[in-house]
């Protein structure tokens, strides 16, 4: 599914602190009897239109084979809602028995004790969503020691996705996939294109403002963004580095931050008129670049320091059970089965705008687009879900997002923006 980069609001944190104080209290969720015999199930998730209209179908689908087991979506439109309200019917009780987590708050939800273990369930004979069946990497803070507490339901890699036409009116000969097949698609090449794209009154880049990005930098210049548990972004030289390039490169206008552009000139704009060579994004854009040329767009990796492939992000969000249901089981097999290889196909088939979260489900990305889409697969298998101790703590993603916007757009200096940062982050971790 597709993956909002907006702020999170205070309110998440409240109801955090709601949550907490009525931790293990009351009884669970599951909602009442339709008096047909059929056990009836709740689930929720955020979306677009096009994202809940696959869902009601694999809704339907299921009910088919499970006519014993009626479900109802309970959806909400705003990733920047959905966990406040979530948190809120956690906190009442009142909370469906299956919902969707996003990376940045499974830590918490795991650490309040709101989520139930699934590891038990996943190891059974005949379970269709084996622990080992998913990608180590995507586990992210839904995994504590052996245990797991949510199953990546799918993934988006941050790939760079590329305008063949504007590199061409660029002067930019080299192909960024060729490069890469060729093991010479480095960090200095890279950044050499985003320079010849800026002095033909291009943007090089564009970027949100999340972890995905600004992580997958740091990463492909040799850098590392926690070490031991620490996090080092701040006090790694290669780290300050990649964030100083970031730093001078929004400054300048060679990257562009995709949060702050004007309404009716974003990224789409931008991207089909060739007012940019590289953006940063997920499967997701296909819907974007089908509404060009699209035999002109592409996908490569995030660079690396020697050209050989380096960890990217991954943007995850995580299907989880709700400790208090009162149809654990009838939950479970809805839940297995939504992230099963056959659920994950039929979700994401024909265009689907995310990647498959379990192995043997790839050919859903490889139906002919983009040339290289096996890049999303081997992002995927290399790549990372938003770090444990990060996902953790509510907002500190955000909170970094929010403060590094200081650094991009030059309300601080690069040197305060270190200190101010090291601080922020040591002070939520402890």
């Amino acid at each position: 599914m597709s993956f909002s980069r907006t702020a999170r609001t205070a309110s998440a944190l409240a109801a955090f602190a709601a949550l907490a104080a009525t931790a293990g209290c009351g009884s669970g969720s599951g909602g009442s009897g339709s008096g047909s015999g059929k056990t009836e199930i709740t689930w929720s998730t955020w979306g677009s239109p096009e994202e809940l209209e696959r869902f009601k179908e694999f809704d339907k689908d299921f009910q088919k084979r499970h006519p014993d087991i009626k479900v109802t979506l309970q959806a909400v439109p705003s990733y920047g809602d959905y966990h406040a309200k979530l948190l809120t019917q956690l906190s009442s009780k009142t909370a469906p028995d299956v919902f969707y987590v996003g990376d940045d708050f499974i830590g918490k939800f795991v650490s309040a004790g709101v989520v139930a273990p699934l590891d038990a369930r996943m190891a059974a004979p005949d379970s269709k969503a084996k622990p080992a069946d998913f990608v180590e990497g995507l586990y992210g803070g839904a995994k504590k020691g052996d245990r797991i507490f949510g199953i990546p339901n799918d993934a988006n890699p941050e790939v760079l996705w590329y305008d063949k036409q504007a590199l061409k009116d660029a002067g930019i000969t080299d192909d960024p996939a060729t490069l890469h097949a060729q093991g010479t698609w480095t960090m200095s090449t890279f950044l050499a294109m985003n320079a010849k794209l800026k002095a033909a009154d291009k943007a090089g880049s564009i970027f949100y403002n999340w972890y995905g990005s600004t992580y997958s930098m740091i990463n492909g210049s040799g850098g590392k963004v926690y070490d031991g548990g620490k996090f080092v972004a701040t006090t790694d030289p290669k780290s300050r580095q990649a964030l100083k390039t970031l730093a001078e490169g929004y400054q300048d206008k060679t990257f562009l931050v995709a949060d702050n552009l004007p309404k009716g000139n974003g990224v789409e704009v931008q991207f089909i008129k060739h007012k940019v060579g590289f953006v940063a994004s997920g499967r997701y854009m296909i819907d974007t670049v089908m509404k060009g040329d699209k035999d002109n767009y592409d996908i490569v990796p995030f660079p690396s320091e020697t050209g050989a492939p380096a960890p990217s992000a991954v943007a995850t969000s995580f299907l989880a059970l709700n400790k208090d249901s009162k149809k654990a089981d009838a939950a479970w097999t809805f839940l297995s089965e939504f992230v099963s290889k056959e659920g994950q196909t039929l979700r994401l088939k024909g265009g689907g705008n995310a990647v498959p979260s379990i192995k043997g489900a790839e050919s859903v990305v490889m139906e002919g687009y983009p040339a290289h889409a096996q890049t999303f697969v081997d992002t995927r298998d290399k790549g990372y879900a938003n770090y444990p101790q990060e996902a953790a703590v509510p907002d500190l993603t955000a909170n970094i997002n929010d403060s590094l916007m200081k650094l991009w757009t030059g309300k601080v200096g690069f040197d305060q923006e270190m200190t101010d940062l090291n601080a922020l982050v040591s002070g939520k971790l402890g």
